[in-house]
C-alpha cells in the first residue's frame, strides 16, 4: 500500500514538473522574441532616390587669406554630372566658392567656347576673360591652372589638361597640364 502511495505522488510530481517545464519553455521563448523585436534597427529617416543619385566631387578654389588652392567637396545629382561631366565641373569653377573662406579663381564673365575629352586629354576653349588674372603674380595663374587640372583629374579617364582662347593655342597658355 505505500509503495502504491509513493508511486501516485510520484506520478503526480511528474506531471506536475512535465507541465511546469513546458509552460517554462513558452515564457522562455516568448521572452525573446520580445528581445529581437525591440533589437531591430529602424532607420530614422528612409533614403530617398534623389539621395541615393547623388556624388561628391571636389572643386578646388583660392583661399582669401592664404592663398592656396583649397578642396571644397559638392554634392551633385548623377543626372546633372553624367551627360558632359567635363561642362558641369567648370561650370560649378565658375559659379565660384560656397564656402566664404575662398574665392573664385575663374575671371568674371569666362565663358566656355567648348569642352571636350580628346583620348585622355580635356580640351577647355575658354573666351578671352579667362586671362583677366593678375598677371603681375604668378601664383593666380599657377593657381587658376591647378584649379581646374585637380578638379578635371578626379575623372578617372582624364590624365591632362589643355586650354584653348577663342580656338587658339594662348602663348601664355600653351602647354598640356598633366597629372
Amino acid at each position: 500500500m505505500k509503495s502504491k502511495k509513493i508511486g501516485i505522488i510520484f506520478f503526480i510530481l511528474l506531471v506536475i514538473l512535465l507541465i511546469g517545464g513546458y509552460f517554462g519553455i513558452q515564457y522562455v521563448k516568448n521572452k525573446q522574441k520580445e528581445i529581437t523585436v525591440e533589437a531591430e534597427y529602424v532607420p530614422q529617416e528612409e533614403i530617398t532616390q534623389e539621395q541615393e543619385r547623388q556624388t561628391i566631387v571636389s572643386l578646388y578654389f583660392s583661399n582669401k587669406e592664404t592663398n592656396e588652392l583649397n578642396p571644397e567637396a559638392r554634392l551633385i545629382d548623377i543626372k546633372e554630372i553624367i551627360n558632359n561631366p567635363y561642362e558641369k565641373l567648370i561650370n560649378l569653377l565658375i559659379e565660384g566658392p560656397k564656402n566664404e573662406k575662398n574665392k573664385k579663381i575663374i575671371p568674371e564673365n569666362t565663358k566656355i567656347n567648348k569642352i571636350y575629352l580628346e583620348e585622355d586629354c580635356v580640351v577647355l576653349d575658354v573666351s578671352t576673360e579667362f586671362l583677366n588674372y593678375e598677371k603681375e603674380n604668378e601664383k593666380e595663374k599657377t593657381n587658376l591652372i591647378n584649379s581646374i587640372k585637380n578638379t578635371f583629374i578626379q575623372l578617372t579617364e582624364i590624365n591632362q589638361i589643355k586650354i584653348l582662347i577663342d580656338g587658339n593655342e594662348n602663348e601664355e597658355l600653351k602647354e598640356i597640364y598633366s597629372k
